[in-house]
């Protein structure tokens, strides 16, 4: 009896290894899909090494679309200039944040600090208009708000060459090394989310 009883239970564990063993081969199959997709999509940015590094390993599953991986690139773009933007804060000290006095209201690093804060906020946005529904491909809603993208991603890109030119006048040649290595980061990052929502109303 006790050997008749195991049987079942021995063949429910095969089952459940075999059905895991199909779930594992199926995965290992998309991911190289995914990749070769990122990939041949980073190849029409400005740059794609920047743009397969920031985006290969951005969430599961892996974008598979180019309103996706437009998506995933606002993102990633967005997190960077919160990142940069909290550096600038921290490295240029906390009365860069309260802005006492006339000189630390017009220093280039508290223009830049603000610049990156707009440009957050417009990545924001783009991402946010970009999740929704664009409507149907082509359609007046469809580049109605994909322009408002575009608009949205071209003003974050702006605010992030504004700082790096504002960093070229009265900030001292370390503090402007290491604000510049940040932000040009960020820049290249929207500029590739830029190219990749271009992407999206491509043929339509």
């Amino acid at each position: 009896m006790p050997r008749s009883g195991a049987l079942p239970l021995l063949a429910a564990l095969v089952l459940a290894l075999a059905a895991a063993a199909a779930a594992s081969a199926s995965n290992s199959k998309g991911a190289p899909a995914a990749t070769d997709f990122i990939r041949k999509s980073c190849r029409e940015t400005q740059y794609p090494s920047v743009c397969m590094q920031s985006l290969s390993s951005y969430g599961k599953p892996p974008p598979r679309s180019p309103q996706e991986l437009a998506r995933a690139a606002l993102s990633v773009s967005a997190d960077r200039a919160r990142s940069a933007s909290a550096y600038v804060g921290r490295i240029c000290g906390p009365g860069l944040r309260s802005g006492s006095g006339a000189k630390a209201k017009s220093s280039p690093a508290r223009d830049c600090l603000e610049n990156m804060a707009d440009s957050v906020g417009h990545l924001r946005d783009a991402a946010k208009e970009l999740d929704g529904s664009l409507g149907r491909a082509g359609s007046p809603a469809f580049r109605w708000h994909l322009s408002n993208v575009q608009t949205w991603c071209s003003a974050a890109l702006t605010d992030e060459n504004t700082c790096l030119d504002g960093l070229s006048r009265g900030v001292d040649a370390g503090t402007r090394a290491a604000i510049r290595s940040k932000v040009v980061e960020v820049a290249q990052v929207t500029s590739n989310a830029l190219a990749l929502v271009n992407k999206v109303g491509s043929g339509h």
